[in-house]
């Protein structure tokens, strides 16, 4: 005969027997923020250095970095601190504080404002040197490979795109935008917003307009690829950053920030491209879709 386990909640020595049950991590539909607090951790694309997205009170992401420092070796203008999932640009009164990453990416200039923070970046410039080694980062400066036969030559790395009449500034290339959501397997889904039954967007040369209500320049013209003929949930869909499958499951959570960044004049001008991206043939396909001026 098997022993059955015995129905009372306590063990022998008084304590209970009843294991806690599991839950699964679940977001209130009637939340403002969707997004998934743990699923913030990334990676730097300039060092490789581990980062962690969180928003500021403007609702503009911010990088910063994953550890806790000392405030007493940080300037108080560069200390951040996290309070209920938002980030603030000052102490907090204790005496730890957050650091943005961008003042220790060995990818970037170093600032003159934070010298007693250079040991600190240079832990992680050495980091950045072994992922080099490693091949698991590409060097900078390194020249981009060739494109394929049939693939986009001359295709912006931060596109400029127009939804709901307001330009952003894409993190990667139209067609490497990845869906946001979070799958069944709690990890981050690989699809691409623009699938292959996807609508797709055209390219279009616009004038340069400044912020803020300013005059257009119509002698300066860029490159920006145009949502505004799709529809308003299509329009929804990309500035949620989801593919079609997700975009149709609304209960499922966020695992990352969307990278759109509204697109500034002024301060995003190196993304500024006044030429169309041209389009390889693949043999025995279609022509590429004009652009529309």
């Amino acid at each position: 005969m098997c022993s059955s386990p015995s129905p009372s909640p306590w063990c022998w020595d008084g304590s209970r027997a009843s294991a806690r049950r599991r839950r699964s991590l679940r977001i209130n539909p009637d939340s403002a923020s969707r997004l998934l607090r743990c699923g913030q951790a990334a990676s730097c694309r300039a060092c490789g250095n581990p980062v962690e997205w969180y928003l500021r009170a403007d609702d503009r992401p911010v990088q910063l970095h994953p550890h806790e420092v000392p405030a007493a070796r940080v300037p108080e203008s560069c200390r951040w601190h996290v309070s209920r999932g938002i980030a603030h640009p000052a102490g907090d009164g204790s005496g730890w504080c957050r650091l943005a990453h961008a003042l220790l990416c060995p990818g970037r200039p170093a600032p003159p404002a934070a010298p007693q923070l250079s040991g600190l970046r240079r832990s992680l410039a050495l980091r950045t040197r072994r992922l080099i080694d490693a091949g698991g980062l590409a060097p900078p400066g390194a020249p981009a490979s060739s494109p394929q036969p049939g693939q986009a030559v001359c295709q912006p790395a931060r596109p400029v795109a127009q939804l709901l009449f307001v330009r952003y500034l894409a993190s990667r290339p139209v067609d490497e935008i990845q869906c946001v959501a979070q799958t069944l397997r709690r990890g981050r889904c690989t699809a691409k917003v623009l699938g292959p039954s996807s609508l797709h967007g055209v390219w279009a040369l616009v004038p340069v307009s400044a912020p803020q209500g300013q005059l257009a320049l119509p002698s300066d013209v860029m490159a920006v690829y145009s949502l505004s003929a799709l529809p308003y949930q299509e329009q929804l869909r990309w500035r949620a950053q989801r593919c079609d499958q997700h975009a149709a499951a609304p209960a499922a959570g966020d695992l990352a920030v969307a990278d759109w960044e509204p697109f500034d004049p002024l301060r995003h001008h190196e993304h500024i491209r006044t030429r169309l991206p041209s389009h390889g043939r693949r043999p025995g396909g279609p022509a590429p879709r004009q652009a529309q001026s």
